[in-house]
């Protein structure tokens, strides 16, 4: 899963940062997204698409993840999603990401002149719009096929979910920790039940909620 990063580096590139986010979705809560730029690659979690990790997979290799790799996380809240729309958010929630490593790095790293040049992301998805100034490719189903798209995919998924850990104990009658936001029955019937919580998406819940 390395071989795209490598690639890259072929090209000149000496930093190449795996991008993907979590709550496209969902009704409720913001969108997450995570930039990854790995330090090492001998991992002891298996590093993969976080759909197909267990909980307690992402957890572990989270952890591990923060241990060998920049990481920056970038969040775009739900009021404006209802503002922007949920893609533009989403690109939002990733140059914020991306911003967030970046001042992560030593000062004599990224104060090169020509830092921007060397620098590449790599993209979940089909497109991505950006002011950053950086060359950047998109690859579908990034996060089965990159290790640092991967490592970005559980970085942005525990993320929003300890999040929505959290607002379950503030809302707890709408069931947060169980379906995290996402459009299941239980949640629906919820919205219907005791109206929309300050967290919800306003345009995705009358969609779905009428």
């Amino acid at each position: 899963m390395l071989t795209f990063e490598s690639q890259i580096r072929q090209e000149g590139f000496d930093f190449v940062i795996g991008i993907d986010e979590a709550g496209r979705g969902p009704l409720a809560g913001p969108v997450v997204a995570s930039a990854v730029l790995l330090k090492q690659t001998d991992f002891h979690s298996p590093i993969r698409d976080s759909k197909k990790l267990s909980s307690k997979q992402r957890e572990t290799a989270f952890e591990e993840i923060g241990q060998k790799a920049y990481v920056g996380v970038g969040i775009v809240s739900e009021s404006v999603i209802d503002e922007a729309n949920i893609l533009r958010a989403a690109f939002m929630a990733m140059e914020g990401a991306v911003l967030d490593l970046v001042r992560q790095l030593p000062g004599d790293v990224s104060s090169q002149n020509d830092f921007s040049k060397k620098v590449c992301l790599l993209v979940d998805g089909n497109q991505f719009i950006s002011a950053l100034p950086y060359a950047y490719r998109t690859i579908v189903k990034g996060d089965e096929k990159v290790f640092s798209i991967s490592a970005a995919s559980i970085i942005a998924k525990v993320t929003r979910d300890r999040m929505l850990d959290i607002y379950d104990r503030i809302f707890p009658e709408y069931g947060f920790q169980k379906h995290k936001g996402y459009p299941t029955l239980a949640h629906r019937s919820a919205i219907k039940t005791h109206g929309m919580s300050p967290i919800h998406r306003k345009t995705f819940s009358k969609k779905f909620c009428g």
